[in-house]
């Protein structure tokens, strides 16, 4: 899948990153559709926040549609 990428200080990239997988019982995987960086973003594209690293996806701002739930996931369902 496509993914935004965090490489450096303002240096996002586009690149192809291994599909989603479920790990845990609660995860759910989620085609998204659209998705966007928000205020709180430009904190990570800057470099002031030392914990990212180069790989780190971006974009936590999304709509997208249900593929797989985790066994446990009660108060969601697949499309």
């Amino acid at each position: 899948m496509k993914a935004l990428c965090y490489n450096g200080v303002r240096d996002l990239r586009v690149e192809t990153i291994p599909d989603p997988q479920l790990i845990n019982p609660h995860d759910a995987i989620v085609r998204v559709h659209m998705s966007s960086v928000c205020g709180s973003d430009l904190h990570l594209i800057n470099g002031y926040v030392p914990t990212v690293m180069a790989g780190d996806v971006l974009g936590h701002e999304f709509m997208g549609e249900i593929v797989e739930v985790g066994p446990e996931v009660t108060k969601a369902k697949e499309r």
